[in-house]
C-alpha cells in the first residue's frame, strides 16, 4: 500500500487484492489451465492504453505484481530445495 493513497484508493486496493487472491494461476507444468492472473494483466494493460494516466490502472498493476510475488513466495516454501 502506498502512503499517499486516499481512503478511497486504499479501499479499492484492498477489494482488488481480495479479488486477485481468488483468481487461478496456471501451474508451470500444465498448459491446459487458464491463467486468470495473466488474463487480468492483459485487460488492465489494454485499459491503460485506452485511458493512460488513470490511478486505478496503476493500482491494479501494483496489486497484480504483489499477488504474483506472494504466490511465488508460497510456492518456494512448499518446494524443498535439493
Amino acid at each position: 500500500m502506498s502512503d499517499n493513497d486516499t481512503d478511497q484508493e486504499r479501499s479499492f486496493r484492498e477489494r482488488y487484492a481480495e479479488e486477485l487472491r481468488k483468481k487461478r494461476q496456471q501451474d508451470a507444468h500444465s498448459y491446459r489451465e487458464n491463467d486468470e492472473l495473466v488474463e487480468e494483466r492483459v485487460k488492465v494493460n489494454q485499459q491503460e492504453r485506452k485511458t493512460p494516466g488513470r490511478r486505478g490502472e496503476k493500482i491494479k498493476q501494483e496489486e497484480i505484481d504483489k499477488e504474483i510475488v506472494r504466490r511465488d513466495k508460497i510456492k518456494s516454501k512448499r518446494i524443498p530445495e535439493g
